[in-house]
């Protein structure tokens, strides 16, 4: 049976998309096969292999890499802030900063935008997402956020999930103006994110590792922004001050090597959705949009 494709629909370029997989065989190995289950529960879920495989995109020869990778991902090396060459290690390209103008922000002080670069599920009604990858797999808000209150808030709420692949940019920013307060952080496994692993068993993202941050905007109400560490992401580093207002777009934090994810939530009724994030799809596919570019407006 030929493997199944990763899809995605392009904002920009209004078509279906295929993905090219960083470390598809491995990843398809380690989810798809009996014998690469095995490897997943004993090791490859584990921090340590995370751990180790961070050590090695620190070390200098690690820079060798990251011409190949530019290359072969078709990388645009002009929204960089500084040259490839001057990156030391693989790692400290991986996390780069860009140019400004590189990622414009929506303006509009009602305007919420896309807290991260990668394919995104869009979801008006949280209550719709179950079984978006899997059906009849779903997970809880409870789960999610590992708090009772919280979860009872956000009922009824919508719900981004932003999914970032290696080859995108990879620090994250906060989706609207407001107020946040610190990183409350849940230890847990870190079980890749790709749709291959998740395919498999979509409650990974609630067993994952996670920072959940709670924002208070003067549009939006109540958000949650919360970053789910996966495997070979060495740490989920915030750079934010907890409790001083920040603006739309403002960086929260970066995310080391490896793929991963940032889920947004809003409350009931306090945003729509632009349509051609919800609209014209049968089923739900992720989208594939860029920080800073508009996801919805406050009600």
């Amino acid at each position: 049976m030929p493997a199944r494709q990763i899809r995605f629909f392009n904002r920009y370029k209004k078509t279906i998309e295929t993905e090219q997989i960083y470390g598809e065989v491995w990843l398809r190995f380690t989810y798809e096969n009996p014998l690469g289950w095995f490897f997943l529960w004993l090791l490859v879920k584990r921090a340590i292999f995370s751990r180790w495989y961070g050590h090695r995109m620190r070390k200098p020869e690690s820079a060798l890499l990251i011409l190949p990778f530019i290359s072969q991902y078709s990388i645009d090396v002009d929204e960089f802030e500084k040259s490839p060459f001057d990156y030391k290690t693989f790692n400290e390209f991986f996390y780069r900063t860009l140019k400004p103008v590189a990622r414009p922000i929506a303006p509009g002080e009602n305007v919420a935008i896309f807290p991260a670069d990668g394919r995104h599920l869009v979801f008006q009604d949280i209550e719709a997402a179950d079984g978006f990858y899997v059906k009849g797999m779903k997970f809880s808000l409870r789960d999610l956020l590992g708090d009772d209150g919280l979860a009872q808030k956000f009922t009824g709420g919508s719900m981004v999930i932003s999914r970032l692949c290696p080859v995108d940019y990879h620090r994250f920013h906060f989706p609207v103006a407001g107020v946040p307060g610190e990183a409350r952080v849940i230890n847990g496994w870190l079980y890749s994110v790709s749709p291959i692993a998740l395919r498999r068993q979509v409650r990974y993202l609630v067993e994952n590792k996670r920072a959940i941050s709670v924002m208070e905007s003067p549009v939006f109400g109540t958000v949650v922004v919360l970053e789910v560490g996966a495997t070979n992401v060495g740490s989920i580093q915030q750079s934010f001050v907890p409790g001083r207002a920040v603006e739309k777009g403002d960086e929260k934090g970066l995310f080391a090597f490896g793929g991963s994810c940032v889920i947004t939530l809003f409350q009931r009724g306090k945003i729509r959705f632009d349509a051609d994030l919800t609209e014209g799809r049968s089923e739900p596919m992720e989208i594939y949009a860029k920080m800073g570019d508009r996801l919805g407006v406050g009600l």
